[in-house]
């Protein structure tokens, strides 16, 4: 049976993550699956696994990238809002 999420918590350091960014890889993703299946059905499946195998690997890097982006982002806000140390 399957469970219900209620709620989610999600790391302040992903408070700026690039959601519309994270979409767009996904939809890029989606897009070399359909190639993929493509090249399947026209017999060519050793390059249809290569496709996925690759833009896996990339997708992978890419949306990791954006984690870390957000974490940065974060960091700096967190360094804007600490007070300065004066008269030193």
């Amino acid at each position: 049976m399957q469970r219900r999420v209620r709620s989610v918590r999600v790391p302040a350091e992903l408070d700026h993550l690039d959601l519309t960014g994270v979409i767009a890889e996904c939809a890029k993703y989606l897009r070399d699956l359909e190639s993929a299946a493509m090249l399947t059905s026209q017999g060519d499946r050793a390059a249809a696994e290569a496709l996925v195998k690759a833009r896996q690997a990339d997708l992978g890097k890419r949306i990791g990238h954006k984690v870390w982006e957000a974490r940065v982002k974060y960091g700096e806000k967190l360094r804007r809002d600490q007070p300065g140390e004066q008269g030193i």
